[in-house]
């Protein structure tokens, strides 16, 4: 069997929510910060206190594979904001912290926001490509870099994390999938790290109007354009979409897109950008497994996922439910 599709997702979610405007950081943002913070469509933010986004991943992990039989052949982390450690392996804390010692673990990085969808494509064809693997899993935990979580001029960062399996035979299908990127954005984004102790570390845009501008008309281009040929490989149109969803940055990028893509968004997708802030490239796990449990996608319908990130990475996948 050819087909490979979603085995199961777990999201793990914080209890404890926080409200934007209680966050202990606004008291020593700027003008312009505050206004973004109070215009980006994020009402609180949950958070789990004291934890590395590993653990995340990880306790994600071993609750997922609670209600699994088989092993996973391989597992696929996405790399976080901020390693725990230089010089060591996320992945293999991941894995041995949810008693995963037969599976092989790897880290897919550098994408951002599009990390989650670029490992979809990895493990299907990793899973193609080999008859005997019968799993990939995927995990991500999300956490602040540092001690702010308002990243003006992008988004408002909440905590969680998800571990998802791709399986053959799983359900929904991945029909297609393809990617791009821009590598000379890859520094648009930095923190300084080497030079300043954590409590001091901040992530800073090295060009505001490159971001606002240049990368927000790239992004528009390109995810038409990969939106036009993902529907080509699958002889489908855009009416044949059901829903699409993308990543939780701002409410403002939700109108953004519906209207240089002519794609509504789901508004599931507002909603946990509401409650839960930006949750890096397990957005759109939760809102595709959220989408799913409320029953408005029927079985053979088609739902459409788009991620881009500020370093330039843009995908598209195309799930049939």
């Amino acid at each position: 069997m050819n087909a490979i599709g979603i085995g199961s997702v777990h999201c793990l979610l914080p209890d404890e929510r926080v409200p934007v405007a209680d966050l202990p950081e606004l008291a020593r943002l700027s003008d312009e910060e505050l206004k973004f913070a109070e215009q980006a469509g994020v009402e609180t933010v949950g958070i789990f206190p004291d934890t590395e986004p590993t653990e995340l991943a990880a306790r994600a992990c071993r609750e997922l594979m609670a209600t699994q039989e088989e092993v996973p052949d391989l597992l696929l982390h996405i790399g976080s904001r901020a390693p725990d450690v230089l010089i060591g392996s996320d992945a293999g804390k991941i894995a041995h912290l949810a008693g995963l010692d037969g599976t092989f673990p790897f880290t897919v990085d550098g994408l951002g926001c599009a990390g989650s969808s670029a490992a979809w494509g990895l493990g299907r064809d990793l899973l193609l490509g080999d008859p005997t693997r019968k799993s990939v899993l995927i995990t991500y935990g999300s956490r602040p870099t540092a001690a702010d979580r308002v990243r003006r001029p992008v988004t408002v960062i909440g905590d969680g994390a998800f571990a998802m399996t791709l399986v053959r035979g799983g359900r929904p299908v991945l029909k297609a999938h393809r990617m791009e990127v821009d590598s000379s954005f890859h520094d648009l984004f930095e923190v300084d790290y080497k030079h300043r102790p954590w409590s001091q570390w901040r992530e800073e845009c090295t060009d505001n109007d490159r971001y606002s501008f240049e990368l927000a008309m790239q992004s528009r281009n390109r995810l038409g354009n990969l939106v036009d040929r993902v529907l080509a490989d699958a002889g489908l149109g855009q009416d044949d979409v059901a829903a699409a969803l993308m990543q939780n940055v701002t409410a403002s990028a939700y109108d953004f897109y519906r209207i240089s893509l002519g794609l509504p968004i789901h508004p599931v997708c507002a909603t946990h950008l509401a409650e839960f802030g930006h949750l890096g490239p397990m957005d759109v796990v939760l809102n595709l497994d959220r989408l799913l449990a409320r029953g408005e996608v029927d079985p053979g319908q088609h739902v459409l996922v788009l991620s881009n990130s500020p370093v330039a990475a843009w995908t598209v996948t195309l799930w049939e439910v």
